[in-house]
């Protein structure tokens, strides 16, 4: 278990879509109104029972998909207040993610009942790339949804960028970039499209036309500048943010902190084990957990924080670990320095933006141990 940690994080995954987007991978399925109602009813008996053995507080509640604000506001509030009932909220980050296309959508309820994050899947601000993307909304129907989230006191707005998409130009890319800025949102993720087996873009992706390697690596470097322009600050491979607005509940991952996930295919991270509900509505209903293994040590540590900006930073290790950062990870780090792909001082290491681009692999190499 992490040295010191007192407080946890809870993901809820709402596994329900209005319509599968041909390029995305994570469980979700089409439902009606009674198996919604059937799911938070499991969700909040889940939560009733880890609240008898975890006995930390909550300071960070994401609510992710599938399509959350599919569900409606009202039973998003309900779960809020039943995560509410059963741990104790110490000044959390509540976030929940939302489509676009739904402008009925109750943004004042959910402010009203402690919600104070919401992250929107505008993908792009180009129409013709939204319609190739398979996405419900259009950019004036994003343009209506920010402005309600804003209207209705949300100062903390999270949009998803799409890079290397079907159509996408870097004129096209800027008019992106420029539509979050304009709207003076706190966050932006900037994400390269990863083509994932099974997908339809899977299947199709002989004719697709997408970027090569290359072309993907000049597009990422030109995002996070023109990002960058705009006055966000990268700290993770795809997250930029204004100051002091980075996804708290997304660097307890990055740090390697420990967090409860419910719901098909959510993972969680407590007492030092890892473990997973399977990608079926049956095994979550049976609460059937799969473990996997246990968590938390040196290596896993090096490997998430270097997504980070920060990187791995000596105080922090030896925070965490009780001895310092072992040499061996320097010496490695300074072999790949030379390649431009690594930065290091006396305090640390992290990787380049160049690093990012392969950062499986600079990962491997520094975390070689022989």
């Amino acid at each position: 278990m992490p040295a010191s940690q007192n407080t946890v994080g809870i993901y809820i995954h709402i596994p329900f879509c209005e319509r599968k987007c041909p390029y995305c991978d994570f469980y979700s399925a089409t439902s009606d109104e009674s198996e919604f109602d059937r799911y938070i009813a499991a969700v909040c008996s889940r939560m009733e029972t880890y609240a008898q053995t975890i006995q930390r507080k909550v300071d960070t509640l994401y609510f992710g998909g599938g399509t959350p604000s599919i569900i409606g506001a009202k039973r998003l509030c309900t779960l809020k207040n039943a995560v509410s009932s059963c741990f104790h909220l110490d000044s959390p980050e509540i976030t929940v993610e939302v489509n676009p296309a739904k402008n009925d959508f109750d943004f004042e309820l959910l402010r009203k009942n402690g919600f104070n994050r919401i992250s929107i899947g505008l993908q792009s601000a180009n129409d013709n790339e939204l319609q190739l993307l398979g996405r419900l909304h259009s950019v004036s129907q994003a343009d209506i949804g920010i402005q309600k989230a804003q209207a209705a006191g949300f100062d903390n707005i999270s949009l998803d960028l799409m890079l290397c998409t079907p159509q996408q130009t870097k004129d096209s890319l800027l008019r992106s970039i420029a539509f979050c800025a304009e709207h003076h949102v706190q966050h932006i993720s900037a994400y390269i499209l990863k083509l994932e087996e099974g997908t339809p873009y899977w299947q199709n992706r002989t004719k697709l036309h997408l970027p090569d390697d290359d072309e993907q690596a000049e597009v990422y470097l030109f995002a996070c500048e023109q990002i960058e322009n705009y006055g966000y600050k990268q700290y993770e491979i795809s997250n930029f943010s204004q100051k002091n607005r980075q996804s708290r509940h997304n660097l307890k991952y990055w740090h390697d902190e420990e967090y409860l996930g419910i719901g098909p295919s959510a993972h969680s991270f407590l007492n030092g084990k890892r473990f997973y509900y399977g990608r079926s509505f049956d095994d979550f209903y049976a609460d059937t957990i799969t473990a996997d293994g246990t968590g938390g040590d040196t290596e896993e540590y090096l490997m998430l924080g270097l997504r980070l900006s920060e990187g791995i930073r000596s105080e922090r290790f030896k925070k965490r670990f009780g001895f310092d950062i072992p040499d061996i990870y320097f010496q490695n780090a300074e072999k790949m320095k030379k390649y431009g792909l690594v930065k290091t001082d006396q305090n640390g290491f992290q990787l380049t933006r160049s690093g990012f681009l392969v950062s499986n692999a600079v990962i491997a190499e520094i975390l070689k141990n022989d």
